[in-house]
């Protein structure tokens, strides 16, 4: 695998194991190289007044971290993907029929003993 593809793909794990801090290092020192990089550019283009004072450096920081924020937030930040819907025709997958199952059995449970049973024009609950 490149590094760069090594670098973006999240890490399915739980908790903050040895590969995910690496990442996680990484990607902080891939982000220090970029906002050196373009400092160390605008101070030879001479706007290195504007660098000095704390607005510029915020304003510096800023533009660099927005690109970089959802490299950053990979591992930290986000859950996992949503599952993907059904196309039509295809079969569920194990557990989206198992979720399926629990959600009916729900729906059955709440009305056991229930002489009359369920609403059958509204759908169900209001």
């Amino acid at each position: 695998m490149n590094p760069w593809t090594w670098l973006i793909t999240p890490d399915p794990s739980p908790g903050f194991t040895r590969t995910k801090l690496l990442k996680i290092l990484a990607r902080t020192l891939l982000f220090v190289i970029a906002v050196t990089a373009l400092q160390a550019v605008l101070y030879a283009v001479g706007l290195g007044a504007y660098l000095r004072t704390w607005w510029g450096t915020l304003l510096l920081i800023t533009v660099v971290y927005i690109p970089f924020f959802r490299l950053m937030t990979l591992d930290t930040l986000v859950g996992p993907p949503p599952p993907r819907p059904l196309k039509p025709g295809q079969k569920p997958t194990a557990a989206q029929a198992s979720q399926a199952r629990i959600a009916k059995r729900a729906e059955k449970n709440r009305f056991a003993g229930v002489k009359k049973g369920p609403p059958r024009n509204m759908g169900g609950r209001r």
